[in-house]
Formats: C-alpha cells, sequence, structure tokens
C-alpha cells in the first residue's frame, strides 16, 4: 500500500509477461498502421512545407511502430503500449532535439547549463532550502538515520539532493514523461540513451505506476529525487517494506533510493564532498580539473589552504582530490574529493554537485561560501563552443564541442591564457574568442 492506501504491483526487476490484446487494443495497432500508411501516401501529393509537416507524422508513428517489438521483449504488454502512445504527438518545443539538417540542437535549457554560476548559486535561495532542509532533517530523523545505516550516505547529502532537485517535494515537473521520453527517443541528440529510458518508462506503467504521476522534466525525471525510468529499476528501495517502492509519494522510499543510488556510483561513507580552497599566487585556476589530481597533502605542499584559517582533517590528508573552480577566477574553488564526482553522477554538472554539496553543509550547520561569486552573465552556447572549437583546432585538450562549460573546458582555457600572456580567469568569454581567432 502506498501513502494513499492504494494498492500496486511491487517494483521488481522481473519482466511481467505480457498479455493478449483484446479488440480494443488491436484496433488502436491497426490505426498505428493506418497512420504510417495514410503519412506516406500523403507526403507524395502535398507541397513541400505540408509534405514536411505530414512526413513528421508519418515518421513518428514509424517510430512507434518499429518500437513495438522492442517493448514487447521488455515485458510490455500490448495494451499498456497501445494505451501509452494512443493520441500521442511529439513535443518539439522541448530543448536538445536535433532535425533533420541541423547541425546542432536547440541548447539544453538545464539551469545548470545556461545561468550564470551566481545565479545558480544564489546565496539567498540556498539559505532558504537551507532552513528548510534542517526543518526535514528533525522531521525525518529516524527515518534518514536507518537510511544512513544501511547505505553510508549521510543524511545531509540525501536531503542535499531533495533540496536541489524538486526544493523538498514542494515543486512538480509539468511535462507527460512518456511524451517528453518518445520526443527524445524520435528525434533527440540522445536518441539511443532515450528510446531505452522510454522503454523502461513503459514498463513503470505495466509494473503499474500511474500515468497521472509520471510527471517529468524536460528529460524525462521523474519523483521527488527525479530519477531517470531505468534508474526506477536500477536504484530504488521499498523503505517501509510495503512491497512498493514510491518514488512519487513516499518521502522515506525516495530518500532511500536516492541514498542507494548515490552508494551504488561509489559514494564513500564518512567522507565530505570537498573543501572551499584559496590558491596561492603561484598558481591559478588552469590547474583545475581530475588530470591535475593530487593528494590533499601534497596540495597543502603548493600551498593551497583552507578558506577562513581552518585546517584540512588528519583524515583525508592522503585522500586523492582534484581543484574545481565552477566560475573559473570569478568565484570560490574547491578542492573536491571523490563524493563530489558521485554527485556528478547524479548529474553530470560541477554547478549542481557544488549546489547540492553546500546545501548538505548548510543543512549540517556550514554557512555561506567564503568567496564571493562575481556576476558574469549567463552561459553562451555560441561563444563556448566558439572557444572550444579554437582550442581544439589549435592542439589543447577538447575532444567534444558542445556549447557546455566543464572543467576540461576551463582547465584548457587557462592553459591558452597561461601561454599566450594573457590573464589567466578560465573562463570562455569573447575575449578568448577573438584572441584564438
Amino acid at each position: 500500500m502506498n501513502a494513499s492506501g492504494t494498492k500496486h504491483t511491487q517494483l521488481t526487476l522481473t519482466d511481467a509477461t505480457p498479455t493478449t490484446a483484446n479488440v480494443f487494443n488491436q484496433a488502436l495497432g491497426v490505426a498505428l498502421t493506418l497512420l504510417i500508411a495514410f503519412g506516406l501516401a500523403m507526403s507524395a501529393a502535398q507541397p513541400a512545407t505540408a509534405r514536411a509537416q505530414v512526413h513528421s507524422s508519418a515518421a513518428f508513428a514509424q517510430f512507434v511502430a518499429e518500437l513495438w517489438p522492442e517493448a514487447q521483449s521488455a515485458g510490455v504488454s500490448r495494451k499498456t503500449f497501445n494505451e501509452a502512445f494512443a493520441g500521442l504527438k511529439p513535443d518539439y518545443s522541448l530543448p536538445d532535439l536535433l532535425f533533420p539538417g541541423q547541425k546542432t540542437p536547440r541548447k539544453v535549457g538545464q539551469a545548470e547549463f545556461t545561468r550564470a554560476p551566481s545565479d545558480y548559486l544564489s546565496t539567498t535561495y540556498l539559505r532558504r532550502l537551507g532552513k528548510t532542509g534542517k526543518g526535514m532533517a528533525a522531521k525525518y530523523a529516524t527515518q534518514l538515520k536507518a537510511i544512513e545505516d544501511k547505505f553510508g550516505v549521510d543524511r545531509f547529502s540525501i536531503l542535499g539532493i531533495w533540496g536541489r532537485e524538486t526544493s523538498f517535494g514542494r515543486y512538480t515537473p509539468k511535462h507527460d514523461a512518456i511524451r517528453v521520453l518518445a520526443t527524445q527517443a524520435f528525434t533527440g541528440r540522445r536518441a539511443e540513451m532515450f528510446r531505452g529510458e522510454l522503454i523502461d518508462a513503459l514498463r513503470l506503467l505495466e509494473k503499474g505506476v500511474p500515468r497521472k504521476k509520471m510527471r517529468g522534466s524536460w528529460a524525462g525525471a521523474m519523483g521527488m529525487t527525479q530519477f531517470m525510468p531505468s534508474e526506477f529499476f536500477k536504484h530504488r528501495h521499498d523503505f517501509a517494506g510495503d512491497g512498493y517502492a514510491d518514488l512519487f509519494n513516499s518521502v522515506p522510499d525516495a530518500l532511500a533510493s536516492a541514498a542507494r543510488q548515490l552508494k551504488n556510483k561509489g559514494w564513500e561513507p564518512g567522507y565530505t564532498w570537498g573543501y572551499e580552497i584559496v590558491i596561492p599566487g603561484s598558481s591559478d585556476c588552469a590547474e583545475e580539473g581530475p588530470p591535475g589530481t593530487r593528494t590533499i597533502k601534497e596540495w597543502a605542499a603548493l600551498g593551497y589552504r583552507r578558506t577562513g584559517g581552518r585546517t584540512f582533517p588528519e583524515k583525508v590528508l592522503d585522500k586523492p582530490a582534484y581543484l574545481m573552480s565552477p566560475a573559473g577566477a570569478y568565484g570560490p574553488s574547491f578542492l573536491a574529493l571523490n563524493n563530489f564526482k558521485v554527485f556528478r553522477e547524479y548529474n553530470t554538472s560541477d554547478l549542481y554537485a557544488t549546489f547540492v554539496g553546500n546545501l548538505a553543509d548548510r543543512i549540517a550547520g556550514g554557512g555561506d561560501f567564503r568567496t564571493p561569486w562575481q556576476d558574469i552573465g549567463p552561459q553562451r552556447t555560441a561563444i563556448i563552443r566558439g572557444v572550444q572549437q579554437g582550442l581544439k583546432d589549435r592542439g589543447y585538450g577538447i575532444s567534444i564541442v558542445d556549447g557546455f562549460i566543464g572543467s576540461n573546458t576551463r582547465r584548457q582555457v587557462g592553459l591558452f591564457q597561461r601561454t599566450n600572456g594573457l590573464k589567466v580567469d578560465c573562463w570562455p568569454t569573447k575575449r578568448v574568442l577573438s584572441a584564438l581567432r
């Protein structure tokens, strides 16, 4: 039973056996076939603009028809499949779609890849979430203790994930997850990955998860701690032991599942995510990134110090860490430990991982960043992509030109600035783009 008292089928990794389609579902299957034939016939008779639109409908219908054998093999019944796609149309307003003839997709809409670091890591917002998080820590103290004991992930980090993802359950994504995943699998930049997620979303429907609950982000993440469909099967945990892992309505189930995901991705119990530091004058932000990994002891020997006169705990001195400056020289810098990388496995963004880590620290009693964030404006895809391409053309270590700022892009910018006698700020700006050209 879930919180509302409604009985559900337990989420397990055992595939359900497909059932025989009834007359209604057979009709829906025939309708899909007819739609494909109609769309293809119409496309030959319409003017160019109308033909493109009709072809889009026909192509989507063809995509759905070709998806069925794969869904059937995964244990999805014809009834569930037909009901999922009945009347469904792609949502072309989503980001990260790639249409025929396009070289680059529409920019990803995630705040981690669009907003300025100072905006994303707003002190006002973090303070407010920190206060709420302390209340949640008290409210769910018993459950959080049990989750800590089982998975070895501290309660503050678990709450940090919940706070970042859905503001402690206050925010519900607006999109129908099936429509989002179908669109991304049909014409998204990462279509193959989303195809698998779509199949798993259909499996969730087959297991009894109501479609109305499956409200997702633009990428299809769902529930209080925002799991992709595949993650429901890999990491879900039935905390209450009632036979149903409810990541939509049960706070303990959602938090336990988040903790299990962090553990499964390599969480080290008893350690933090990182330390805010001051870079010595003999060094700069171009040392950033995993390639520059050293032990904390080695960083300290180079003159790297914690902010506020604090010292590094004895137990971390031999731990490997890398320099991480999410705003280049325009904000705080950190020595990131293994658990920072685990946060990034949850969401591959340095800003996201820094947000979750700082929020966890605040809930645990910590405070603001010691170094202020400077307002350097939003992230500009065209400039970032141009800088990445320019660096790649000059032989710097850029393998992917995607318009997203990560530690490697900042590192390579810093190395270019060093070599060419420019101010080393490790940020892809118009000035850097001009210098590259």
